[in-house]
């Protein structure tokens, strides 16, 4: 009897041991599968993208924050970018796999499928277009939806057709403060077109030094996105210093209007001729090192800029 009620509880402990190894192994699966689709809403860059939104949003209101519509904004905002990302990268998936920055994606790893991801762009789309519905107006929510359709479906093949896709691409990144705007003030005028205006020059230096950098990864994938013949000479380093120029007097436009005060035109003049003094290097060198500092200069540029025109603002 005694070696019989032995068998069993060793049986049951057994029994005990696989349960809790079975519940190990799909916490771990479901971790998985919850990382890999964080990953695909590209968290940073749709942070960007709502903060960019909050900014056009704070400016419209001249400071008096309706704090919930503005974290329902700052929410369906992400959730848009994040489901746009997701499309991009279920028809960039074949492209994905043949460049050295892309191929640990989650869909080049088959850690998601292409249904899987499609679903839960869907869902999330879906959602941050009824948070932006019930919570803005339609006027926000329809310019929300151009710009997915514009970023996943028309930016996204004309990659490989030209250097055209980044004056198209352009369009939906300068969107996220004119949503904001928007979303503050239901039109949209002079004021809504300087701030739209100001994150539609900046997306040129700030795409063409990212494919200077990224060009041999790109090429493998038959993306053309530097201007001119996409060579990384003379003649694109000079585009990309000409649309930077542009910045100085642009960044001056809401001081100018009455938007902000003179302090933060100030701000956007050092800003614009320090991110103009990087591209004159880029012209002289021609070097990989020169991009690269554009590009992190185009990061720091635009929420310098924003936060010092929030902190100037005219109420």
């Amino acid at each position: 009897m005694a070696s019989g009620e032995q068998w069993k509880k060793k049986i049951e402990y057994s029994w005990m041991i696989s349960g809790n190894a079975t519940n190990i192994n799909n916490s771990m699966a479901f971790a998985q599968k919850a990382r890999a689709f964080m990953e695909l809403m590209k968290m940073r860059l749709s942070f960007l993208v709502a903060f960019s939104s909050a900014f056009g949003y704070a400016l419209g209101m001249g400071g008096a924050v309706d704090w919930v519509q503005l974290i329902m904004l700052f929410l369906g905002g992400w959730l848009v970018s994040g489901a746009s990302c997701t499309i991009n990268q279920v028809l960039e998936k074949d492209y994905d796999k043949l460049m050295k920055r892309t191929e640990t994606r989650p869909l080049p790893t088959e850690r998601l499928t292409k249904s899987e991801s499609l679903w839960f762009a869907t869902v999330v789309g879906m959602l941050g277009f009824l948070i932006l519905f019930q919570n803005t107006n339609l006027l926000t929510t329809g310019l929300a939806i151009l710009s997915m359709v514009r970023y996943s479906f028309v930016y996204t093949p004309l990659k490989r057709v030209g250097p055209i896709a980044v004056f198209v691409g352009a369009i939906p990144g300068a969107l996220p403060p004119l949503l904001g705007w928007t979303a503050a003030t239901g039109d949209i005028n002079h004021a809504a077109m300087v701030i739209f205006g100001i994150q539609f020059i900046w997306q040129f230096p700030h795409f063409w030094a990212f494919a200077w950098v990224a060009d041999e990864d790109y090429k493998k994938a038959g993306f053309k996105l530097l201007p001119v013949k996409g060579e990384k000479d003379m003649k694109t380093a000079f585009q990309i210093m000409t649309y930077t120029l542009f910045l100085i007097p642009m960044g001056l436009l809401p001081t100018y209007f009455g938007l902000t005060g003179v302090n933060s035109g100030v701000v956007a003049t050092v800003c614009g001729v320090l991110f103009l003094a990087s591209t004159i290097k880029l012209m002289k060198d021609q070097s990989r090192k020169s991009a690269l500092r554009i590009m992190f200069g185009s990061f720091l540029y635009l929420p310098i800029v924003q936060i010092a025109y929030l902190l100037d603002m005219v109420k």
